[in-house]
């Protein structure tokens, strides 16, 4: 089931249905791409049309932060689940590592943690996963060899950049299974950014603590 917020796509599915969509993806050789449609890119999305058209025509729109539930309330709608970001990328490479698929990670040449770090410690929780990268600046012409025959591909250049660039791979079929726009997840990962308390995140006040540290 879809729902609309403000003419932003979110598919309303349970966690389970999610991660099950996720794993027939990972089966197919079609690219599918993912978006963490979180209440930022949806205001983002009524400046910007092609940011909208992008998220509208994803595979997979996952809402992202309690601000999506509570303005879904508002209009009448119950949103089956949210899922952040970190957690959804921590859920495919599970997946990608019991389905030994290759992963690439696009990093923001500017921004805090390059991609080697990310795989340092993405292998100490998965040893034997096929991780490679690169780090690059928003705009590049020459990625399509580097990022060819990967199986998954997570992108931390933040909104609206990251959606585009993955949308744009997708129209040069490129060869990647499924690929995914991340925002600061590779900053969790490797430490630059603590994430918020469990109970925080529980109660959904994760937004709160991501305030106070910047």
């Amino acid at each position: 089931m879809k729902l609309n917020l403000l003419e932003v796509k979110i598919d309303n599915l349970s966690k389970q249905e999610i991660l099950q969509k996720i794993s027939c993806f990972l089966q197919d050789n079609k690219m599918r791409h993912i978006v963490t449609t979180n209440p930022e890119i949806i205001l983002q999305a009524q400046k910007d049309e092609m940011l909208k058209n992008t998220i509208n025509n994803s595979d997979l729109s996952v809402a992202d932060g309690i601000g999506v539930k509570f303005a879904l309330w508002r209009f009448g709608k119950n949103l089956k689940c949210r899922f952040a970001g970190i957690d959804l990328m921590w859920e495919i490479l599970r997946m990608a590592n019991e389905k030994k698929l290759s992963v690439f990670l696009v990093a923001n040449k500017k921004g805090l943690s390059g991609w080697q770090e990310t795989a340092e410690t993405i292998k100490k929780e998965y040893p034997k996963l096929r991780i490679r990268g690169v780090n690059i600046k928003k705009r590049v012409k020459d990625y399509q060899l580097q990022i060819a025959n990967s199986d998954v591909l997570f992108c931390n250049f933040g909104a609206p950049w990251q959606e585009k660039f993955i949308a744009n791979l997708k129209k040069r079929n490129v060869g990647v299974k499924l690929a995914v726009g991340v925002g600061g997840s590779f900053d969790f990962i490797s430490g630059k950014i603590k994430r918020a308390p469990k109970w925080m995140r529980f109660l959904g006040l994760e937004w709160l603590w991501r305030l106070f540290q910047q």
